[in-house]
């Protein structure tokens, strides 16, 4: 698990021109691709929350798998104990860049019914995320 350090928000800027990094919350659990689904789950409970961003070996990130979604891998016909999150993750993405708006962040989230999504920065690692404004 790797920490985080964060800044505090900035509740100085205007509403419209709020950026990511002034909204976003704290990464939380960071994980390797190798770990299996229940490992993951274990890690999950343990943390108490209902996310968890994937990294790979070299610290970059490559995904958020939500405890719905390892649920449902485990309960598939196709799970094996052996199922690691790299095999869950597609692809890269989606991500938020720290220096996107609010708004803007916001509304491709909920074209993409996201709950919450990685802020990812220029060398790909997530300082943080973003979650949906409800």
């Amino acid at each position: 698990m790797t920490l985080v350090q964060m800044q505090p928000r900035s509740e100085s800027a205007p509403l419209g021109h709020r950026t990511v990094a002034d909204a976003m919350d704290t990464a939380g659990p960071q994980v390797c691709d190798d770990m299996t689904i229940e490992v993951a789950l274990s890690v999950m409970a343990s943390a108490r929350t209902g996310h968890l961003l994937v990294c790979d070996n070299d610290g970059l990130c490559t995904g958020l798998v939500t405890q719905a979604q390892l649920a449902t891998a485990r309960d598939s016909s196709a799970y094996t104990d052996r199922v690691q999150l790299r095999d869950m993750l597609d692809n890269r993405g989606p991500f938020t860049s720290p220096v996107t708006t609010v708004a803007d962040a916001q509304h491709a989230m909920g074209g993409r019914r996201l709950g919450v999504q990685p802020v990812v920065d220029e060398q790909g690692s997530a300082p943080g995320v973003l979650a949906l404004a409800r």
